[in-house]
């Protein structure tokens, strides 16, 4: 019976992480991938924005999220003295890349954007966060037995 819920919430959490990073690509038209990590950098649920080639490929994508979650976290020592990380953003020559912290330094938004998009700011403030915010109590976070 455990076993049977397990995998309910299991469905249920593979769906929510696909609507929302759904939602969150298509809350701007300059974002060209969004990925839910957790705190190791594992991608739990990525999405491209449609027809778009993308720059990396799937593994290094990946090997991409799981540093950006390393670098991170060389920076915990010092929040405590600078203030919580509302997010990061990083400007490439081809794009932009975001990391978002969803809760309690667990699961984070990973995203990449046009190179030519400046009003990062306010994407991520305006329209991302608000999301993140909404949905926050749905990033449930799994305990080991």
């Amino acid at each position: 019976m455990s076993q049977k819920n397990d995998d309910y919430d299991d469905i249920d959490n593979t769906r929510f992480f696909s609507d929302f990073t759904q939602k969150v690509l298509n809350s701007d038209r300059s974002i060209r991938w969004v990925g839910i990590t957790d705190q190791n950098g594992i991608i739990i649920n990525e999405r491209d924005r449609e027809g778009l080639k993308p720059l990396l490929t799937i593994e290094e994508n990946h090997e991409f999220a799981i540093n950006t979650i390393i670098r991170h976290k060389t920076r915990f020592k010092i929040e405590s003295k600078i203030g919580e990380l509302t997010y990061t953003f990083r400007r490439y020559t081809k794009l932009s890349r975001s990391l978002i912290p969803i809760n309690e330094n667990y699961y984070y938004l990973i995203l990449t954007m046009d190179f030519d998009q400046y009003d990062f700011d306010k994407i991520i403030t305006e329209k991302i966060i608000p999301l993140i915010k909404e949905k926050k109590e749905k990033f449930v976070i799994k305990k080991n037995e």
